[in-house]
């Protein structure tokens, strides 16, 4: 029985999940950006390239 009650109130592994949780959030969130911020960025570095090209 006190074993079951150390388990109970043991919260590592709550936070380890919680951990993995976050993470999980972070990707998912990442994964739907990236498309977006994928193509502003070709578009400033063509404005870049195109104003280097043409010396201003």
């Amino acid at each position: 029985m006190n074993k079951l009650v150390r388990f109970v109130k043991e919260e590592s592994g709550a936070t380890a999940i919680e951990y993995g949780l976050i993470a999980a959030a972070t990707g998912l969130a990442l994964v739907a950006i990236m498309p977006t911020i994928k193509t502003q960025l070709g578009d400033i570095f063509t404005s870049i390239s195109g104003g280097l090209e043409t010396g201003g």
